[in-house]
C-alpha cells in the first residue's frame, strides 16, 4: 500500500531560486521582439506586393479580376456576327412552329406529365392569335348561351 503524500513531511527551501542577472527584465521586451520579428527579406516575393496593399485594396482588386473575368467570358461566348450577315431573330414560338403537329402530339401523348392550367397560364401574353382561329369559332352569343347552361352553385350566393 502506498503511503499517503503530505507536504508538511517534507522540508522546505528557504531560497527557491536564484536571483535574475542585473537587467534582466529590462532587456528581455528587445530580445523577446528580436525572436518575434521575421528577419527583413532581401528579395521581395514575385506577388510581395500585392502584400504591401491593405486588406480593402487587395479585395476591391480581387473583385475587379474576378468581375473582369465575368465580362471576359461573357463577350466571348457571344456568337460572331458579321456586318454583311443580319442578325436572326428567332424566338420560341418560331422554334415550336417548326416542329410538326404529328410529332408534337405524340410527345404530349407519351409523356407522363399533363399539362395543367398553371402551365398554360404561363404562356406569354403576345402568343400568336392565329393559332387560335382554328378551332375557336364561337360568337359572343353562342359563349353566352352556353354559360347560362352552366349550374350555378347557391352556396356562393
Amino acid at each position: 500500500m502506498k503511503t499517503p503524500f503530505r507536504l508538511d513531511d517534507h522540508p522546505r527551501r528557504t531560497s527557491p531560486l536564484a536571483p535574475p542577472p542585473d537587467g534582466y527584465f529590462d532587456r528581455l521586451p528587445r530580445r523577446v521582439m528580436e525572436r518575434v520579428q521575421p528577419a527583413p527579406a532581401a528579395e521581395m516575393a514575385p506577388a510581395g506586393w500585392l502584400l504591401t496593399l491593405s486588406r480593402p485594396m487587395r479585395t476591391a482588386l480581387a473583385s475587379a479580376v474576378l468581375l473582369g473575368g465575368f465580362v471576359t467570358s461573357f463577350f466571348l461566348s457571344q456568337p460572331a456576327v458579321s456586318p454583311q450577315q443580319p442578325v436572326a431573330t428567332t424566338t420560341a414560338a418560331m422554334v415550336l412552329a417548326t416542329v410538326p403537329r404529328t410529332e408534337m402530339v405524340q410527345y404530349l401523348l407519351a409523356s407522363d406529365q399533363r399539362v395543367t392550367l398553371p402551365d398554360l397560364a404561363e404562356l406569354p401574353g403576345t402568343a400568336d392569335q392565329t393559332v387560335t382561329d382554328s378551332f375557336l369559332q364561337a360568337s359572343s352569343a353562342e359563349v353566352q348561351d352556353i354559360l347560362d347552361e352552366q349550374p350555378t352553385d347557391d352556396l356562393y350566393l
